[in-house]
């Protein structure tokens, strides 16, 4: 008695094993999301049926990462996972030289802006700044000039001053006082 039954629950095991793989060739062939959970319900097994067999898990997940096989008469090329790995990278590299680009550009922008906010403000430098060169060249020539004729004034005021002291010594020598 053992034996048939046994051999009963084989036989389960094995239909269920089959329903299971038709499941997943069925899903791998419809384009459909293949997910653990959803092979079980088409399969009308429990989702431990599918833990318990390591193979038939491998199974879904092998369908779950590979692309819908396309059908002989839609004439799409087929797509492996491969290129779909190396349009991933190629999007991925875009994406990286994208936000270099945008971060390029926004700071651009934020120095342009706040050079305007500077000229705007009316604490930039004048936009004449060339006249203002030459004017302060100019005042600068005025200033050495002027400094110039201070230094003679000053050496004639000495000169005026001794030549006093000599003249006040000289009459304070004679006794004399001068008219």
């Amino acid at each position: 008695m053992t034996s048939s039954m046994s051999d009963g629950r084989m036989a389960d095991s094995a239909r269920r094993r089959q329903r299971v793989v038709n499941a997943v060739n069925a899903a791998a062939r419809g384009g459909g999301r293949v997910s653990v959970s959803g092979i079980a319900r088409q399969a009308g097994v429990d989702r431990t049926f599918l833990y318990r067999h390591p193979d038939l898990l491998a199974l879904v997940h092998a369908a779950e990462t590979e692309p819908a096989q396309q059908g002989p008469g839609t004439g799409a090329p087929a797509v492996s996972r491969a290129s779909l790995q190396a349009d991933l990278a190629h999007a991925q590299t875009r994406n990286a030289r994208l936000a270099a680009r945008i971060q390029l550009l926004e700071k651009r922008l934020s120095s342009e802006l706040g050079a305007q906010a500077w000229r705007d403000s009316g604490l930039s430098m004048p936009t004449d700044i060339d006249e203002l060169q030459r004017r302060l060249t100019g005042l600068e020539q005025r200033n050495v000039e002027l400094a110039a004729s201070l230094e003679e004034a000053q050496a004639d005021l000495a000169a005026a001053r001794e030549a006093n002291r000599e003249l006040t010594r000289t009459i304070n020598q004679r006794g004399q006082v001068v008219p």
